[in-house]
């Protein structure tokens, strides 16, 4: 499993690098993406989702998320 540590980066160059992470990645691939709390886990989840991935999991560990996704057809 591909994991994309984003901690650290603003809205919305998070969904930006995100997106450029999956380019890199197998359609069903399954994902992990390390995202703050606030603004990040929030709005990173929901675009993903619009873009048409599925959603696994999120849950937070250590004052951060996991967001776990299926990478959707391109």
């Amino acid at each position: 499993m591909t994991t994309i540590d984003l901690r650290g980066v603003t809205c919305p160059t998070n969904f930006v690098k995100a997106k450029l992470a999956l380019e890199m990645v197998d359609t069903g691939e399954v994902v992990e993406f390390l995202l703050d709390d606030g603004e990040p886990v929030k709005n990173v989840p929901r675009s993903l989702k619009g873009e048409g991935h599925k959603l696994v999991g999120l849950k937070e560990v250590n004052g951060y998320y996991i967001l776990t996704l299926e990478k959707g057809d391109d």
